[in-house]
């Protein structure tokens, strides 16, 4: 089930720029929706908010 914390959390780091690298938090985002914290739409909202 996915965690609207866990998207909440990810949603202020990156618009915080406190996740490191760009690369970093792509692993992260990916981990969280094969893990189903965060769901798809979750995911392409969040990396869209990734500087290009």
């Amino acid at each position: 089930m996915p965690s609207i914390l866990t998207y909440t959390y990810c949603k202020t780091v990156i618009q915080n720029g406190t996740y490191g690298t760009k690369e970093d938090m792509l692993i992260k985002l990916d981990v969280f929706l094969l893990n189903n914290r965060i769901t798809q739409d979750q995911y392409n909202e969040l990396t869209g908010l990734l500087p290009a």
